[in-house]
Formats: C-alpha cells, sequence, structure tokens
C-alpha cells in the first residue's frame, strides 16, 4: 500500500522538475471519426451538458512548433453514449499490455482506464489516492495508479499517474486521455482539490519524448457514410497538414476560460459585429459554434435564420445560403473566417437531425447566458475542421492555421 505522501512526491517531480535533454521529433496519431449519433436531441444535450460543466469549473478552485515529418497511428471515433461523439486512440496499458481505446478530450487534463476492460499490473503502483470527474454526459471515480502507457514503439511514457475506475457511468469507450491544460485537472482529487496531475503532455515531455509542450490537431469535415480521418501530433505540428504557418494567441486570463483553452475573439458578419472582443473555449469535445445569447441573436438577424422545431437548428433558404457572408473571427492578430459552406450543417446529414434532404441549417447555436458570463462562445468541432490548431501548455497560447478544408464546399 503507497501512501497519499507518496503521490505528492510524484506530483512535485512531474510538475517542477527541469525537462531533461530532448532528443527525439514530434510524433503525429492519425484520427477517424465515424458517424455513430442516432438523433440531433442527443447530439445537443451532449453539448449542451459540456457546456453547463465549463460554468460549474470556473468554481472548483518555449519554442516555436516542430516542422518535420511524422509517423502515424490511427485513432478511431465511438458513440460514447447521451449523443457524445469522441475520437479515440488505442494505449497499451498493464501486465500483460491490455489495449485500450481511450478518449481524446481536449477540455480535460486527467487519463483513466477501465470503464470497459479491467486493469490487471501487479508491478502496478497504488497510490491510494481517490480521482473523480464528472463530464456530465457520464462520470467515472476511481483511484490513481501509476503505470506505464505506451500508444507506438516511438510514443511511449514509463511512468504516469492514471485513474483506475471503480466506478463510471455512460463511457462506452474503455477511458479518456485528456489533452487540456494541467488546470483543467484542478479538482480532480477530491482530497487535494487544488493538487493537479501532470497531463499526457506533461509526461511526454519530461522523458524527452517530444521536444515541447504542444499539441497540433487536424479535422476533415464530416460526411456521410466515410470515416473522417483527422490527426493528433505530439510535441509540435505537421506542416502537411496546414498552409502556411500557425499563428498564436495567448490564453485568455478570465475563468472559466482561463482553466481550458480559452481565447478572446471578436466576431463579425459584414458589416455587422456579432461579438466584441471578449473570453470563450475552444473545444473539439462541442458539436456546434456557441455563442452568447446577444450575439447569436445578432447573427440570427443578418443571416434571416429562423428556429426549426424539429431540431433547434436556425434554418434559411437557398436564396439566404446564396447571400451569406463569411463568419469573421478576429483573436491578437489571427484573422479567420468560416465560409458560406462552413456555417451550414452537412445536407448529406440531414437525415440525423430531423431534416429533409435539401433543407439548410447553420451550425451556429446559442448558449444559456449573455456575453459577460466568462464563456461567450465555444468554437466546436464545426469551426475546428476548418482549420489546424495548435494546443501550446508550455507557452499558454493557441494557434491556427488555415488548412485544404477551410474553404471546401464539403456540406
Amino acid at each position: 500500500m503507497f501512501s497519499v505522501v507518496f503521490l505528492l512526491a510524484l506530483l512535485a517531480c512531474s510538475v517542477t522538475g527541469s525537462p531533461v535533454e530532448v532528443r527525439n521529433s514530434t510524433i503525429t496519431l492519425p484520427m477517424t471519426r465515424r458517424l455513430a449519433f442516432s438523433n440531433v436531441t442527443d447530439l445537443l444535450r451532449h453539448d449542451e451538458a459540456r457546456l453547463v460543466a465549463f460554468g460549474e469549473h470556473s468554481t472548483r478552485g518555449r519554442r516555436g512548433a516542430d516542422a518535420h515529418p511524422r509517423p502515424t497511428v490511427p485513432l478511431s471515433q465511438v458513440d460514447l453514449g447521451e449523443g457524445m461523439q469522441g475520437y479515440t486512440v488505442r494505449a497499451a496499458i498493464g501486465d500483460p499490455l491490455t489495449n485500450y481505446d481511450l478518449v481524446v478530450d481536449s477540455a480535460s487534463a486527467i487519463t483513466w482506464i477501465g470503464a470497459a476492460l479491467p486493469y490487471f499490473n501487479p508491478n502496478g503502483v497504488n497510490t491510494n489516492v481517490p480521482v473523480a470527474v464528472n463530464y456530465r454526459y457520464g462520470s467515472f471515480q476511481g483511484t490513481i495508479w501509476e503505470d506505464g502507457i505506451t500508444f507506438t514503439e516511438r510514443i511511449t511514457v514509463s511512468r504516469m499517474q492514471i485513474g483506475v475506475a471503480s466506478t463510471e457511468q455512460n463511457i462506452a469507450a474503455d477511458g479518456v486521455l485528456g489533452i487540456g491544460p494541467t488546470l483543467s485537472g484542478r479538482g480532480a482529487l477530491p482530497s487535494f482539490p487544488n493538487q493537479m496531475l501532470p497531463t499526457i503532455i506533461d509526461r511526454l515531455f519530461e522523458e524527452g519524448t517530444i521536444p515541447q509542450h504542444v499539441v497540433g490537431i487536424f479535422f476533415k469535415p464530416t460526411v456521410a457514410n466515410e470515416d473522417n480521418d483527422g490527426e493528433l501530433c505530439f510535441g509540435g505540428t505537421n506542416p502537411r497538414q496546414y498552409i502556411g504557418k500557425p499563428k498564436f494567441t495567448g490564453i485568455a486570463t478570465t475563468p472559466p476560460s482561463s482553466s481550458h483553452w480559452g481565447i478572446n475573439q471578436w466576431i463579425r458578419y459584414a458589416d455587422t459585429q456579432i461579438l466584441a472582443n471578449s473570453p470563450g473555449i475552444v473545444d473539439s469535445g462541442c458539436t456546434f459554434l456557441y455563442l452568447a445569447i446577444d450575439a447569436y441573436e445578432r447573427y440570427r438577424a443578418v443571416t434571416g435564420g429562423t428556429l426549426n422545431p424539429a431540431n433547434g437548428l436556425l434554418q434559411i433558404s437557398l436564396q439566404q445560403y446564396n447571400n451569406l457572408y463569411d463568419l469573421e473571427f478576429h483573436t491578437g492578430t489571427i484573422n479567420l473566417k468560416l465560409v458560406p459552406n462552413a456555417q451550414i450543417w452537412p445536407r448529406s446529414l440531414n437525415n440525423k437531425i430531423n431534416g429533409g434532404e435539401n433543407d439548410i441549417f447553420l451550425v451556429v447555436k446559442s448558449l444559456a447566458t449573455p456575453t459577460g458570463a466568462g464563456f461567450n462562445f465555444v468554437n466546436g468541432y464545426v469551426f475546428l475542421q476548418r482549420f489546424y490548431t495548435v494546443f501550446d501548455s508550455g507557452n499558454r497560447r493557441v494557434g491556427f492555421a488555415p488548412n485544404v478544408f477551410t474553404e471546401a464546399s464539403t456540406n
């Protein structure tokens, strides 16, 4: 049996120890997104629950990106229950090594296993420290263990504090791989609410596997009846997946955005300011683009969208679609835009959202709060699939670059 003091000693070593000499370049993990949700009600319920979790979180107390080609390992998407869709990466843990499919979660810092497959390792270290995370769409409770994690021959962590679930609810995968900032794990250790575990990015850096605290993400726009490839790059970026160079903006300082991949941005549509410069969150776990109520109403007015009661989305006519302007996003020195096609739901998936074959639905939805609540937008998957995104925890910044789908007409 190992004590709490033992765990805290490990935390101190992992979080504050000097970085080791870097010997390896960054490593890329390909991802696949398979369509698994059954209806729009479940999809919206998941997003809304996740937004609530962001709000509740606020009450809980080196170099540029590398540019060398990377090897790849596949990830797949699964239905996580309550309509949640998540990319998974396969990780080998335990003795004998067992393969676990872990959801890649950009809003969580905790890595844990045991939701489906049990954990076994007679040489694993049980710290006896409880851990619990509530994702709103599900939850888990368990104990912190110390063990190694292997993704590929090149991507191995020899020592990692991971949760092993004793109970879980509504988690359809084997667990979660948290790639959120370290701060997003605050509150996960009930006995030590202000203590935070090192993330998988922290450990890969500390063991010299990657050169910097960076993860790059690439998604393809969703298309019906296809596996939609994506890519997770540990330690830097993969220039094959973007155009030009990523530009960066600092993490927002206003909670709860400051504990996540939060940024400040302002949004414009033609001559209308939709949202003044304010904080919000970049999150691959939310499907839609969410705006504070007042900003959403301004967007609805300028596009002429009307609420469809069957799916809760704004619907426009073909003529209104042909008249759409770009939706512009400005953060720091970065200027991005969602072209008209990027602002609509994929028409090939209309049957998933109670829509007709030729109906046109906008992907902008309303938050439950007006501006001033600490996060006034969430740039979800519909936004991220149009840009290469870089999460840099070492420099507390988020970066974006155009990709080949930025102006595509896939929807």
